[in-house]
C-alpha cells in the first residue's frame, strides 16, 4: 500500500498544483477587471479636470469623503488655495466642486481597493495556505510593490499641479498612466502563464515580435498620457493632415529642443500619430508573419485578432481627434488601449506557453 501511495503522490501533487493555478488565475482575472476600472476612471478624472480637487494625500483617512456641510466647505477651501481654482475656476461654487471631487475620490478609492482588497489580501491568503508554487510569489510581490510605487507617483503627479501650474505636469501624468499599464500587463502575463495552453509554443521569431508589440503599445500609451496632459487633442483636429500639412511646422519652437518632446502640444500630438502608424504597421507585419510561420494555429488566429483590435483602436483615436476629445470617445479610446495591451500580453504569453510544471511532476507524467 505504501508503494501505491508513493507512486500516486506525484499525480495527486500535479492535480493539486493545477487546481491551485486555476484558483490563482481566477483571482488575477478579477484583479485585472479592477485595475482596468481604476485606469478608466483615472482617464475620466483627467478628462473632467478633476485630478486636483483633492489637495492632500491621505492613504487611510482619505477613504472617508466629506460627510457634512462643514467638511465640504473645508475641502473646497483647500482647493481654492491652488492656482487651478484662482486662474481657471474662480466662479466655481460648492456644487461644481463636488462634481470634480467625486471623480478624484472614486479614482483613489478604486486604487486602494485594487491594492488592498483585490491584491494584497488574496496574495496573503494564497501565500499563507501554500497555494503559490515556487517562483510565483516573487512575481506577485513585485506587482504589489509596483502598485505601491504607483501610489507615490500618483501623489507626485498631483503635487506637481498644486503650486505653480493649473494642471498636473504632463510627464508625471504619462508616467502614472504607463506604470498603471505596466501593472495591468504584468498581472495579465502571470495569469496567462498559469493557464493551460492547447497549442505548442510558437517559433522564436513569432515570440520575439509578439513581445516587441507589447513594448510598442506601452510606449504609445505613454505618448497618449503626454497628449492628455497637454490637452494636445483639443487642437489640430484634422486627419490625415495636421495643421494642413503632412509634417507640420513649428515643432521645435521651445528651447532647448528636447523640451518640445514633452511640452509642445503640436510636437507631442504628431509623435503620437506617428506612434499609432508604427503600432498598426507592426501589428500588420506580425499578423502576416505569424500566419505564414504558424498557419492554422491559435498563435496565427490571435495575431489576426490583435491586428484588428489595433485597427479599431486607430479608428477610435481618429474619431476622438475629430470630435475634439469628446468625453465618450476619449474614454473609449483609453479603455480600448488597455484591451489592446492586455490582449497583446496574453498573446505573447500564449506564444511561449504556460509556466512549466515542477520537474518532479513532469517526471511522473
Amino acid at each position: 500500500m505504501a508503494a501505491i501511495t508513493n507512486a500516486s503522490s506525484p499525480f495527486a501533487e500535479r492535480d493539486r498544483l493545477l487546481k491551485n493555478r486555476a484558483l490563482v488565475r481566477g483571482w488575477l482575472y478579477v484583479a485585472l477587471v479592477v485595475i482596468f476600472a481604476v485606469i478608466v476612471v483615472g482617464g475620466a478624472t483627467r478628462l473632467t479636470d478633476s485630478g486636483l480637487s483633492i489637495t492632500e494625500w491621505k492613504p487611510i483617512h482619505g477613504i472617508v469623503p466629506p460627510l457634512n456641510e462643514a467638511e465640504w466647505q473645508e475641502e473646497f477651501l483647500k482647493y481654492q488655495q491652488i492656482p487651478q481654482y484662482k486662474e481657471l475656476n474662480p466662479d466655481m461654487d460648492l456644487a461644481g466642486f463636488k462634481a470634480i471631487f467625486w471623480w478624484e475620490w472614486a479614482h483613489r478609492l478604486l486604487a486602494r481597493w485594487a491594492g488592498v482588497i483585490f491584491f494584497a489580501l488574496p496574495f496573503a491568503f494564497f501565500w499563507a495556505t501554500r497555494r503559490l508554487e515556487r517562483g510565483l510569489a516573487p512575481k506577485l510581490a513585485g506587482i504589489f510593490a509596483l502598485g505601491g510605487v504607483q501610489g507615490v507617483i500618483g501623489w507626485l503627479m498631483v503635487a506637481s499641479g498644486l503650486t505653480d501650474r493649473t494642471s498636473v505636469h504632463p510627464a508625471w501624468l504619462a508616467v502614472h498612466l504607463t506604470v498603471a499599464s505596466l501593472i495591468f500587463t504584468a498581472t495579465m502575463l502571470v495569469a496567462r502563464g498559469l493557464a493551460p495552453h492547447s497549442a505548442a509554443p510558437a517559433d522564436r521569431p513569432t515570440q520575439r515580435f509578439a513581445g516587441i508589440l507589447i513594448l510598442l503599445i506601452l510606449f504609445q500609451i505613454f505618448l497618449g498620457g503626454l497628449v492628455a496632459g497637454l490637452d494636445a487633442g483639443l487642437s489640430y483636429n484634422t486627419w490625415p493632415l495636421m495643421d494642413g500639412r503632412v509634417i507640420p511646422g513649428d515643432m521645435l519652437v521651445i528651447e532647448p529642443a528636447w523640451r518640445n518632446l514633452f511640452e509642445n502640444p503640436k510636437t507631442v500630438q504628431f509623435i503620437h500619430r506617428l506612434g499609432a502608424y508604427v503600432v498598426l504597421a507592426a501589428a500588420l507585419w506580425h499578423m502576416i508573419a505569424a500566419r505564414r510561420a504558424e498557419p492554422g494555429t491559435t498563435h496565427a488566429r490571435r495575431a489576426l485578432l490583435l491586428f484588428h483590435l489595433v485597427l479599431l483602436q486607430a479608428i477610435v483615436g481618429v474619431a476622438t481627434l475629430l470630435t475634439q476629445v469628446n468625453l465618450h470617445a476619449a474614454l473609449t479610446h483609453q479603455a480600448l488601449a488597455l484591451v489592446v495591451l492586455g490582449f497583446a500580453a496574453a498573446h505573447w504569453r500564449g506564444t511561449k506557453g504556460a509556466y512549466p510544471l515542477p520537474t518532479e511532476i513532469v517526471a511522473a507524467r
